[in-house]
């Protein structure tokens, strides 16, 4: 008998918990950020060619590109950015714009350099590329993390009371500690709406 009232659970122990998952900090999620699309990168970078052995190169490199943001997005909502769930069609919609916006600054970075150096080096041409990519990378990282993936304000912000509800909480409040004859709390005259 003494052991099953040992073995009962009480009302203070804690039970098990479910916390939320984890963001990670600024750094962390770069870190992750390069290698989630680093590694995405370099695999795309790996399919494309055996891919374009059965259908034009265009195509190969255009569906492994759409292949492959769909996949770092995902990865960034689930590990780079800690949102604890899948990226719907608005992240996956929004990641590609920022996709698009960081092709159109690498390929920018090279008409220009081709249209001041008509022909340049090969080493000149990385050098701009990787540049502008790394550019382009560091700015699409802050619209993923400042925009698409960052955690919205307006559903964690408690409702606004209105004023007349607080006063007559703070009223019976008062009244319910008050030991004394029950006075009406002070209340502006203000027309009825019923």
């Amino acid at each position: 008998m003494e052991s099953q009232r040992l073995s009962k659970p009480t009302p203070s122990t804690p039970g098990p918990t479910t916390s939320a998952p984890s963001k990670p900090g600024t750094l962390a999620s770069f870190v992750r950020f390069v290698v989630c699309g680093g590694g995405v990168g370099l695999l795309a970078g790996a399919v494309v060619p055996l891919l374009a052995t059965a259908m034009p190169w265009a195509l190969a490199n255009a569906l492994i590109t759409v292949a492959s943001t769909v996949l770092c997005t995902e990865l960034h909502a689930l590990f780079t950015f800690g949102t604890g769930r899948r990226a719907g069609l608005r992240r996956h919609l929004q990641s590609a714009g920022s996709a698009t916006a960081a092709y159109l600054v690498t390929t920018a970075a090279m008409l220009i350099l081709h249209a001041v150096q008509p022909s340049p080096t090969l080493l000149r041409e990385q050098a701009v590329y990787l540049t502008a990519s790394g550019l382009a990378g560091i700015g699409r990282f802050l619209v993923l993390r400042l925009f698409v993936f960052a955690e919205r304000q307006k559903e964690a912000a408690p409702a606004p009371v209105p004023l007349q509800s607080r006063g007559a909480r703070s009223g019976r409040a008062a009244s319910a500690l008050s030991t004394g004859p029950q006075r009406p709390a002070y209340s502006p005259m203000l027309p009825s709406v019923a």
